[in-house]
């Protein structure tokens, strides 16, 4: 794409009141767009650097035997509350349904992986597992004033793995499990 055709253009200044270096200078450079404290816009530059990350990541995660899931941002209350995290966690942001059902939006993925994996794993034999997600979380950050580094909204890679037990979880972590394959 020729740069007049851009829908963005470079800026001179940096925005007013940013304080972290990393947005001022990517906001300049015109690939995001601050929104509001701690959520940013990804422009079209910003999404063509993202789209070239995530594929290195997924070539990495895929070599190393994991499988993507793309997994549920919107999380109840009763999931949490089988791992006593609920009240514990101050980052989650929380809201009651018109049903009165309590829902929080996700920062992470460890109960959701529990619960799908206490479906599909029946037995240590289908062990061990390698999952992970890149997508969108979000975290009631009180100052958000990292830019992009510790955001209200951001996108995340987790890896999840289901171990046998914590050697194998020791061994793939220190790249001994992968060694055997």
């Amino acid at each position: 794409m020729r740069l007049p055709q851009l829908f963005t253009k470079t800026l001179r200044e940096a925005p007013g009141g940013e304080v972290a270096k990393n947005s001022q200078l990517l906001t300049r450079g015109g690939f995001i767009f601050k929104n509001m404290a701690g959520v940013y816009s990804m422009l079209p530059l910003g999404v063509r650097v993202l789209d070239k990350i995530r594929r290195i990541i997924r070539e990495e995660m895929n070599a190393i035997g994991g499988q993507e899931l793309y997994l549920n941002t919107l999380q109840d209350k009763s999931l949490w509350d089988k791992t006593g995290r609920w009240n514990i966690e101050d980052v989650m942001y929380e809201w009651q349904d018109g049903k009165g059902h309590n829902h929080g939006l996700g920062f992470t993925h460890e109960e959701v992986i529990g619960q799908i994996g206490s479906v599909y794993i029946e037995s240590y034999k289908d062990l061990p597992k390698y999952v992970y997600q890149i997508q969108t979380k979000f975290r009631r950050e009180e100052r958000p004033q990292a830019g992009l580094l510790r955001c209200r909204e951001f996108e995340m890679k987790d890896l999840y793995s289901l171990n046998v037990d914590e050697k194998d979880l020791k061994d793939f972590y220190t790249g001994k499990l992968r060694e055997k394959d």
